[in-house]
């Protein structure tokens, strides 16, 4: 196999998380008075870390993030954490890469307990050999970080043979911080434009030729 690691990314990589993620930012931007009707105009939260684009997008305070992220949690953890799909092809994906010899790792900035949550409700846990993910105290949330933990946990000697899999720039930059190569998928959230700007060494439109790719 071209791989003996393969990190994947969970938000517009694994799962579809639009609707769960973006409503849960609304909900949040609400206690701050801020209305939003087009939940397409919170896209861009889904990837980074959540007090970074409370930050970014709407010039929040430090404090203010921290509450932010608070409120987002209120309607995430009971509600939003599930208003999410797979993507076509994913799970099938998994299963063959778990059979094979490779090791499937999870890195996210999600926080790793909701990850997990995530993961068990569609039956996706039993097919990752290490899921890693952000703190709930916000002391790792950076792409960068999370992996740099995950390769802190595994046994990987040579870095050309581990590969990330992701669907926006914070994991081809998260991933070349760490001497890793990235492969984009463009039914994410990022698109070809932004992947292989960041640096994505190729993309794939589908789950099905990735999975044709990796187990070559």
């Amino acid at each position: 196999m071209k791989y003996s690691h393969v990190l994947f990314d969970l938000d517009g990589t694994i799962t579809e998380p639009f609707e769960g993620i973006t409503k849960s930012v609304r909900y949040a931007l609400g206690k701050f008075g801020i209305e939003v009707e087009d939940l397409n105009e919170l896209r861009p939260f889904i990837g980074p870390p959540l007090f970074e684009s409370f930050r970014n997008f709407y010039g929040m305070s430090k404090e203010e993030s921290v509450k932010a992220v608070e409120y987002y949690r209120e309607y995430y953890v009971p509600t939003g954490i599930y208003e999410c799909s797979v993507y076509s092809g994913v799970e099938e994906m998994l299963k063959k890469l778990h059979e094979s010899p490779c090791k499937v790792i999870l890195a996210t900035s999600k926080p790793e307990p909701m990850a997990i949550r995530v993961l068990e409700h569609f039956g996706l846990d039993k097919y990752f050999d290490l899921i890693c993910g952000a703190t709930l105290d916000e002391s790792r949330t950076k792409k960068e970080l999370v992996i740099a933990y995950a390769l802190e946990n595994t046994n990987i000697t040579d870095k050309r043979s581990v590969i990330m899999i992701g669907d926006r720039k914070f994991d081809v930059e998260g991933a070349a911080a760490n001497g890793l190569s990235t492969i984009g998928v463009t039914f994410g959230h990022g698109g070809r434009d932004e992947l292989e700007k960041a640096g994505a060494i190729m993309t794939f439109d589908d789950a099905f030729s990735l999975c044709d790719y990796l187990l070559s």
